[in-house]
């Protein structure tokens, strides 16, 4: 029996899966499994190279369809996609996109059929690599601001100075509880716990912000 697999990428907070999933839905697909590849980058590792990947190698089988929302899950660059794609039709496996409901079948004999279908392949993973490389490239440029200007990249200011930080690590110190803290720092209680779960976090943020 023919199964429906959604591989979705949730590397991202943004990368919600289960609203690739009811996009997914929304577009006409009906979802037997969902595989989902956790904090695992497309733009730096091959599809086989993931774990998630190599279950889905393992897993389809002739007749399955492999739903993605867009060509890029499947590959870092181009060379990757147009294999996984061409290793997926080979094994008899439908390789569909959410994104303009495009379809990859390998069992087509036509040959103007198959040079479409090949050029579309290669427009779309030469789309991908170029997305890829753009966000590499932005990656980069990100690294190197922070290098010349760290200040503007030094995250959420801490509620306490150093001195605030000051007198909780010396009362936490001396065995003193979170509210005696909050009352002689003139913190929050919320605040107090934060700091003395995570103390080095805690210094390092008030570093940042008094450089």
């Amino acid at each position: 029996m023919s199964q429906t697999i959604l591989y979705a990428g949730v590397s991202t907070a943004e990368q919600n899966l289960e609203h690739q999933r009811t996009q997914a839905e929304a577009a006409g697909f009906d979802i037997d499994e969902v595989i989902a590849d956790h904090a695992t980058s497309g733009v730096t590792t091959k599809l086989a190279e993931r774990a998630e990947g190599r279950r889905l190698f393992d897993k389809l089988r002739e007749g399955d369809v492999l739903v993605v929302r867009w060509v890029d899950r499947l590959g870092r660059d181009y060379k990757d996609v147009t294999d996984a794609i061409r290793e997926f039709m080979r094994r008899g496996v439908i390789v569909r996109t959410v994104i303009n409901n495009m379809t990859f079948d390998g069992a087509t004999k036509d040959p103007m059929q198959e040079a479409v279908r090949d050029a579309l392949i290669a427009f779309m993973a030469t789309t991908a690599q170029a997305q890829a490389e753009a966000t590499k490239e932005a990656q980069r440029a990100g690294i190197e601001a922070v290098k010349q200007d760290p200040k503007k990249y030094r995250g959420k200011k801490p509620s306490y100075d150093a001195q605030q930080l000051k007198i909780v690590s010396t009362m936490l110190a001396d065995g003193a509880g979170a509210t005696a803290i909050a009352n002689a720092s003139g913190l929050t209680r919320q605040t107090v716990l934060r700091v003395r779960a995570d103390p080095a976090a805690a210094q390092a943020a008030v570093e940042r912000w008094e450089r």
